[in-house]
């Protein structure tokens, strides 16, 4: 094998066969055609047609990274004029047929690991491939069947020539059932319906062969054997099954650069490349054998080059091999690359694209009219035109006010055109307009661009979400006043009859009843009635009058008393539906009237004491909704020299919340708490007898303000509270 040679069998296994220049041999057998079709359960089944009747069924194995069925066919030729048949069916990419010396070999490449069967029928090679998904996380070589036992012959380590660990498992059959997964850093394998004798359980320290492999533990589990591989880091595998006996290798893991280039594009299968002053076009050559891409290459390709790559994905070692020669990629189809120096490819793209803007200077043009749905005529040529929607008016600039003017102006926000003007969708020679009444858009352009104008509209011609906004405004009130008096008070009740007795509510009038002419009017000498307890309530009153019929002395004693217990809940709950970044407004309540004296005169204005919810929702891609939203309850409250006094409650903020989810925007807790005692010094303070000469007061009371919001987005079509 001279040097050349020697080179393109270090590019990998496909490219070395591909490589081989076949010397004569005698075949016996050839391979006419490859087939490959659906089979049963999301399978495939690959039909390989021969030109003799195979006599026995031929050896097969799979690898793992890369995913690979290979079989062997002795005394076997390829008659098919050509290395690789495109697939790309199931979990098929392609299927190689591949040439050296007298034998033959069959590569299917696949997407990810799969089981597979091998059957023969006279000429015919039947493989049925299991449905698999590409990138599972274990490896599967073969399905064991459920009545069938098997059973592990010998466990054996090695360290290979490149220092790989090599584990190698002898079984008692071929049709063991394998799965491989990686928990963590260690390598899982699970031989399905398999037994393991005694002598074989063991754990094994193996990090004296100098691998990343450091224990080996097999053991029994349930219905099947289960074989641990421990690294001392982190360390990738691959495996492969001949026969009965089963391998997989084991080696430090090498930097991915899988992901170094811009986007992380590179996802070709890995190549590794060894030259030393090889010809850029030979080695582009080795990368289309081993790829089975299309590359053509300009005149101007020249140079030699000389590098050394282990284990990349081939796109990246194409990119590198490029960039060291000023060299670009195009490409032309689908499975054509050009390659050529920078400058050149830039001139042709110029070209071409200069090409094309003649081709539309010179293209007729196509009148069409577009009839739009959701979307408004007005705003599509704005949109066309390059300009950009300004949004309507948010809860951060409007308010529920304080008048009727100010609530009702903020249900008139529309949409309107921004002063941003971008890059026109239209073409140069392109125009528009429109016909609000039948929401039509007329436009006049080039054949290709109205396809990107369709395309456009379509994607924003589409109903505006609807959205259910519930507000709750809860207020509760727990108040609790107790309050005690007393007035005392001595006067000259004139002619008392001797008989004359009586109790009233006030001291005034017991003595009224206690004297026989005339009236009498008791000035209190204590004077310490009872406080109020609120407004509008006044305290019971017991009066009682005690005389001496020889001194005609009035006594007067009044006692004042009052307890108050009040709770109370008011529970609003405003509803209102709008449309996404459309704001809404919903109010119910009175307007107070009050007085105003000006030069004019006295006139009469009004005050809102309103519930008003007013929202302004955003919904997210993620159904996640912002909402700007201001929730005002004013009530009147008690009435002052000036009028009726409003008590106000009002919450103005931003919330972000889940798609039917409660939010708490606000809440306010106030408590009131007063012990008062008015008393004469000292006489106040005698026990029993001192509450003559006092009045207590005592208050407690609680208002609590709680303030609730849930927003649900509607179903397409619902439009219901």
């Amino acid at each position: 094998m001279n040097k050349n040679m020697r080179n393109h069998c270090l590019g990998g296994l496909t490219a070395c066969l591909l490589g081989l220049s076949p010397a004569a041999w005698a075949e016996s057998n050839s391979v006419e055609a490859i087939k490959i079709s659906q089979g049963q359960s999301d399978s495939q089944v690959l039909k390989v047609t021969f030109k003799e009747s195979l006599t026995a069924t031929p050896a097969a194995f799979t690898t793992a990274n890369p995913n690979r069925l290979i079989v062997d066919l002795p005394d076997t030729a390829s008659k098919l004029g050509r290395h690789t048949e495109q697939v790309d069916k199931g979990n098929v990419r392609n299927v190689q047929v591949l040439q050296s010396g007298d034998r033959a070999r069959l590569v299917v490449n696949l997407k990810g690991p799969t089981g597979y069967d091998i059957k023969t029928d006279r000429n015919y090679l039947l493989i049925a491939l299991q449905g698999g998904q590409a990138g599972t996380d274990g490896a599967r070589f073969a399905e064991a069947g459920p009545s069938r036992s098997h059973s592990v012959r010998d466990i054996d380590f090695r360290r290979g020539k490149g220092n790989e660990g090599r584990l190698t498992v002898t079984l008692s059959d071929p049709g063991v059932g394998i799965d491989i997964k990686q928990q963590g850093r260690a390598i899982q394998i699970d031989f399905l319906n398999t037994e393991l004798p005694a002598v074989l359980k063991r754990r094994l320290d193996v990090s004296d062969f100098a691998t990343v492999a450091q224990t080996i533990e097999a053991y029994p589990l349930d219905n099947r054997t289960r074989i641990v591989v421990t690294p001392s880091g982190k360390a990738s595998h691959s495996a492969y099954q001949t026969g009965n006996q089963f391998v997989i290798e084991f080696s430090p893991q090498q930097v991915d650069f899988s992901n170094t280039g811009p986007g992380g594009q590179y996802t070709g299968e890995r190549i590794s490349l060894d030259f030393q002053n090889v010809e850029i076009k030979d080695l582009l050559k080795v990368i289309a054998d081993f790829t089975g891409q299309n590359i053509v290459t300009s005149d101007k390709v020249t140079g030699t080059t000389s590098l050394r790559l282990k284990e990349v994905p081939w796109d990246q070692a194409l990119d590198i091999i490029l960039a060291t020669k000023g060299l670009s990629r195009k490409v032309i189809s689908n499975n054509v690359l050009w390659v050529a120096p920078s400058d050149e490819i830039a001139q042709v793209e110029k070209r071409d694209l200069e090409a094309k803007q003649a081709i539309h200077d010179l293209e007729e043009l196509v009148p069409e009219v577009i009839n739009l749905n959701y979307l408004k005529a007005d705003e599509a040529q704005a949109i066309l035109n390059g300009q950009s929607l300004g949004a309507t008016g948010g809860g951060g600039s409007v308010s529920c006010g304080t008048g009727a003017a100010g609530v009702a102006a903020t249900t008139t926000a529309t949409a309107t055109t921004g002063g941003n003007v971008g890059q026109r969708i239209l073409s140069k020679r392109g125009t528009t307009s429109y016909d609000l009444r039948t929401n039509s858009l007329f436009v006049q352009d080039v054949p290709s661009k109205l396809k990107e104008i369709r395309a456009m509209l379509a994607r924003v011609d589409v109903p505006t979400k609807q959205i259910l906004i519930e507000g709750r405004v809860v207020v509760a009130d727990d108040s609790f006043g107790r309050t005690l008096g007393a007035k005392l008070g001595l006067a000259n009740a004139g002619n008392i009859r001797d008989n004359q007795t009586g109790i009233a509510d006030t001291i005034n009038n017991a003595a009224q009843l206690a004297q026989r002419t005339g009236s009498v009017t008791m000035i209190p000498n204590v004077n310490l009635p009872a406080n109020p307890v609120g407004a509008g309530v006044s305290t019971s009153t017991l009066g009682l009058s005690l005389f001496n019929a020889s001194s005609n002395l009035l006594i007067g004693l009044e006692l004042q008393a009052m307890e108050q217990d009040n709770r109370g809940k008011i529970i609003s709950s405003p509803r209102v539906i709008t449309q996404n970044q459309r704001p809404a407004v919903i109010l119910q309540g009175q307007q107070i009237p009050y007085a105003t004296t000006s030069q004019a005169g006295t006139q009469t204005a009004f005050q809102n004491a309103v519930l008003c919810l007013l929202v302004n929702p955003q919904i997210l891609n993620n159904d996640d909704i912002i909402l700007d939203v201001e929730i005002t309850k004013d009530a009147a409250g008690e009435t002052t020299a000036a009028g009726l006094r409003i008590d106000t409650k009002r919450v103005k903020t931003q919330v972000r919340v889940k798609n039917g989810e409660t939010a708490v925007l606000g809440g306010i807790f106030e408590q009131v708490l007063r012990d008062d005692t008015n008393k004469v010094p000292m006489l106040g303070d005698i026990p029993l007898f001192g509450n003559l000469f006092k009045n207590t007061y005592r208050k407690d009371e609680k208002n609590e303000l709680m303030l609730f919001i849930t927003p649900r987005v509607l179903p397409e079509g619902m439009a219901g509270i």
